[in-house]
């Protein structure tokens, strides 16, 4: 069973309201990346989305809010990963997290057309995982 340590997770009672709201904007932001033609908002928001979307997951199957901690991008994506049961989730989110933190605090890093689109291919398909399990 995947344990919430309390510096980064907070147990609290969702309603299906305030789950439907986190997936929504999940899916805005996935929506976003696969509109836009620049790759810098395509990365930044398929990011965006992959990490709401773990928020969603461990607002519903793990009944826990994420605390707004130093290193909690990186505790999302660890316990989505568990959850998911799906290593990648973790590896190539963290690829994606350092990547954007580099940019975010060294400096600007490019992020080409290629690892834009192949970064958004897989969000689009872990977003589908967390969709899945939410009706389960």
């Amino acid at each position: 069973m995947t344990r919430f340590e309390a510096r980064f997770f907070k147990k609290v009672s969702f309603s299906d309201e305030e789950i439907e709201g986190y997936l929504q904007g999940t899916q805005r932001d996935l929506a976003t990346a696969r509109s836009s033609a620049a790759p810098e908002v395509r990365f930044v928001f398929a990011y965006n989305a992959l990490i709401k979307g773990g928020i969603t997951l461990l607002a519903k199957k793990g009944g826990v809010k994420v605390r707004s901690v130093p290193g909690h991008h990186a505790r999302i994506l660890e316990k989505m990963s568990e959850l998911l049961d799906d290593d990648e989730v973790a590896d190539v989110g963290n690829a994606m997290r350092m990547k954007r933190n580099l940019d975010f605090y060294g400096g600007g890093q490019i992020v080409t057309r290629k690892e834009a689109d192949e970064y958004f291919e897989f969000v689009d398909r872990v977003v589908k995982q967390v969709e899945a399990r939410l009706s389960t």
